[in-house]
């Protein structure tokens, strides 16, 4: 098999263990004496609650209503699915959560909240708090997504201009709650996932702060306002880890990169290669990260260690892209041309990077692929990988040279899978 075949079959594999339509089905709780309402946000909420309509029990109540990604709904017959903006917010997916936080105050203690979480569910499921408008969060959102700030920091000052994230969910409801999540972040801990709607909240206002004070975010006046306000103690906090609304309310993680890269390992090891799982949790600047895994490429080609060829060099995780040029291209793409540059043609060596959602940053591919040949072709094209680099132009390379890899929306978020395959 060709090494471009092998790793889209690797990619595909690592999806296939990530969807919610398998997922779900083995982890539903047992319906309540009375109602279940489902909610929920994330770029699989669709397929999720496609999942809950088809293996809910006949004849006992459902309803609900998840907020997903523009062009990520299915079609579903109890639950409502709205689609909204990611990763910017918009006035959609406010009018929704509003409408999911009026559904769980109705619900009484002899009632089920159902609530589905998926990566993505941080701006797909914004509702303003008090004082802030979807103005002041769009903007505040789109400064730290130029900055190269983890999801952990960002979801740390989302959750404070939150009035349904960091527990707040959980808290509005009197019915127990069960939370069935798919993780997009490291470590697999809900409070991150979705800026954790349902999960107690460890940070507090002041770490909000600072964060913007670290990467030097411009934030609106009412946001700044806001957050030095809460730190004085002016507002509530989040509610925390320990607090007695949480003996009510169940957090399941039901899939992680780490499973998805196992499949992928499995996949190879039916093809006769070795795989090299090299962790779900790798973080840091994409380009700063090529290096690092370019480096290790060389030594197990030139020199057989750790592991002699062919092998397999997989991972998950997410990086970050700190925008400096005025190019296209989100993270996966960006870690493939930096690699590029540092393998510079070495032979025998392929590489794929995607995002398991299917979108590469905002873009309209999962992510790309690297040959041997990448650079000697993009220089008959005239493209110069380094300028192009420095442009954050991943996307303006990959897709000169046909190398973009475009499956749509996949409807489920484990993150991103990376496979360097040395052959």
């Amino acid at each position: 098999m060709e090494p471009r075949d092998l790793l889209l079959g690797s990619f595909h594999a690592a999806l296939a263990a990530a969807d919610p339509l398998k997922i779900v089905p083995q982890h539903l709780p047992k319906p309540p004496k009375g109602r279940t309402l489902v909610v929920g946000a994330g770029k699989a909420a669709a397929a999720m609650a496609l999942a809950v309509e088809r293996n809910w029990p006949a004849g006992r109540p459902l309803d609900g209503l998840v907020i997903t990604r523009y062009q990520h709904g299915l079609l579903t017959g109890r639950i409502n699915v709205i689609e909204a903006a990611h990763p910017v917010p918009d006035e959609s997916g406010e009018k929704a959560a509003q409408e999911i936080m009026r559904r769980a105050r109705s619900l009484t203690p002899d009632d089920l909240l159902l609530v589905l979480v998926s990566g993505g569910g941080s701006a797909l499921l914004s509702l303003p708090a008090e004082g802030i408008s979807m103005g002041d969060l769009q903007s505040t959102t789109r400064e730290l997504l130029k900055c190269g700030a983890p999801i952990q920091d960002m979801n740390t000052v989302r959750k404070h201009l939150s009035a349904i994230q960091g527990g707040r969910l959980a808290a509005a409801c009197r019915a127990p709650v069960v939370a069935l999540i798919i993780s997009d972040v490291t470590g697999d801990d809900p409070t991150h996932i979705a800026s954790g709607p349902c999960a107690p909240d460890p940070t507090r206002f002041r770490d909000a702060l600072d964060i913007l004070d670290r990467y030097e975010v411009k934030a609106p006046k009412a946001v700044a306002q806001r957050l030095a306000r809460g730190a004085k103690g002016g507002i509530p906090e989040t509610p925390k880890p320990g607090s007695r609304i949480f003996k009510r309310v169940e957090n399941r993680v039901i899939a992680t990169a780490q499973q998805s890269l196992q499949a992928a390992a499995s996949y190879f090891i039916g093809h006769d290669i070795h795989p090299a799982v090299l962790g779900d949790s790798v973080t840091g600047e994409a380009r700063e990260v090529a290096k690092v895994y370019g480096a290790l490429a060389r030594e197990v080609k030139q020199h057989g260690l750790p592991w002699q060829p062919p092998v397999a060099l997989i991972s998950g995780g997410e990086t970050t892209v700190t925008v400096r040029g005025k190019g296209r291209g989100g993270r996966n793409a960006e870690f493939l041309l930096a690699l590029a540059v540092d393998l510079a043609g070495a032979e025998r060596i392929h590489a794929l990077a995607c995002d398991t959602d299917g979108i590469d940053g905002s873009e309209d591919n999962a992510g790309a692929m690297l040959a041997p040949d990448s650079l000697a072709r993009a220089a008959k094209k005239r493209l110069d990988a380094v300028k192009l680099l420095a442009d954050n132009d991943g996307y303006g390379f990959f897709s000169a040279l046909g190398d973009l890899v475009v499956t749509g929306p996949t409807r489920t978020n484990v993150n991103d899978y990376r496979c360097i395959l040395v052959m």
